[in-house]
């Protein structure tokens, strides 16, 4: 089986340990295991656990615990609609190496987080692309999007809050979303890793999988969480197609940690707090952003409406991985290119870790891009 290479991955792999300032993060700041056991209402009971913890599989399924936890997030789910995986990256594999066979024919919105389209091909699926445009807030064209659908299309994946955007779909855009697709009798894929991040209004907009009977979401505690290194994401599907998930991850995951669940689950009982830290940070930082790009003449971007990340356009004559390459070398400021993403002429920046870290990168940045006047 052939895959294309994973532009995002290609590049974070080979350029963020080398850089000085990393202004490209996708998570919100990272909390440490002590900030975590800060929120638990015994903070000794819980490290005594830990000690005390056997270090056996656990239970292989993902304790009932965790799963109820992850069931509070929805509206309409029960934790047996919920399989546990290796974060986010593992739930979207699940899901298409479960679903996807040679010949289906999926559509993914563009961009997108590229394993909703890539792996797909490389299980021989016919892949179309609804492009998010900036002249549309990065939201999709519905017209369009039925253009592409038939009564063949076995999915649609989109990424909501949208990566590397920050556009986010709201319930009345999710709902024309679901006629379209029970119209065609397609799933949709709601890659939902940044849900509960809105940067104004309500903090949750509807998952897919409260929405729609052939709706399935992934999602994580990395992002919205800011626990990346807990490698706890999950599925939430059909119940009908639960068992089929577990026949393939069988295959691959075995478990997913005693330690991990374990932290995952006193993580999401003191959900508020940490989503009250992460709402400010976002918040907070986004405005920044957004008064920087105000006074800075060779950057635009559409202001995302959720998540710790944007999509900024430049207007150099440049393309987006030498402009990387150069700003990292001769400044130490490390951002993605937007062309690893299908955004030629873009950069996705992530804006929600420690705003000193954040300020800095913005005046290298700026000092850069003085050379372009």
């Amino acid at each position: 089986m052939k895959l294309e290479p994973f532009g995002v991955e290609d590049w974070m792999n080979i350029y963020e340990t080398q850089c000085e300032v990393n202004i490209a993060e996708s998570c919100v700041e990272a909390l440490t295991t002590e900030e975590l056991l800060d929120f638990s209402e015994d903070k000794q009971a819980a490290i005594s656990d830990i000690l005390k913890m056997k270090l056996t599989y656990g239970d292989i399924f993902g304790s009932e615990a965790l799963r109820e936890e992850i069931a509070k997030l929805y509206t309409s789910i029960t934790p047996e609609q919920i399989t546990i995986e290796h974060g986010g990256i593992g739930a979207n594999h699940l899901v298409l190496e479960t679903l996807i066979e040679p010949g289906d024919h999926i559509v993914s919105v563009l961009p997108n987080y590229q394993q909703h389209y890539s792996l797909p091909k490389s299980y021989g699926a016919v892949v179309d692309f609804l492009p998010l445009i900036p002249e549309n807030n990065y939201l999709p064209d519905f017209d369009a999007l039925e253009a592409l659908l038939t009564h063949d299309t076995k999915l649609i994946a989109i990424n909501n809050p949208n990566n590397p955007t920050g556009a986010l779909m709201d319930e009345e855009q999710l709902l024309q979303l679901v006629a379209l697709a029970r119209k065609y009798d397609a799933y949709i894929l709601s890659d939902e890793v940044y849900r509960g991040l809105t940067l104004t209004g309500e903090n949750f907009t509807p998952s897919i999988s409260d929405l729609y009977e052939k709706g399935i979401s992934t999602s994580s505690m990395s992002k919205t969480f800011s626990l990346p290194g807990l490698r706890i994401g999950w599925i939430i599907s059909p119940i009908e197609m639960v068992p089929e998930l577990n026949n393939h991850r069988d295959y691959s995951t075995i478990s997913c940690g005693m330690i991990d669940d374990y932290l995952a689950t006193l993580a999401l009982k003191h959900k508020d707090k940490i989503l009250d830290r992460n709402l400010t940070i976002v918040r907070k930082n986004s405005q920044y952003l957004a008064d920087w790009v105000a006074k800075e003449p060779h950057i635009t971007y559409i202001q995302p409406q959720s998540g710790p990340i944007a999509l900024l356009h430049y207007d150099m004559s440049i393309k987006s991985t030498e402009l990387c390459r150069r700003l990292q070398n001769e400044t130490g400021v490390f951002l993605v290119p937007g062309s690893v993403m299908g955004c030629e002429g873009g950069l996705r920046i992530g804006y929600a870790n420690d705003l000193s870290v954040l300020e800095e990168g913005l005046a290298r940045f700026s000092r850069f891009l003085r050379t372009f006047d």
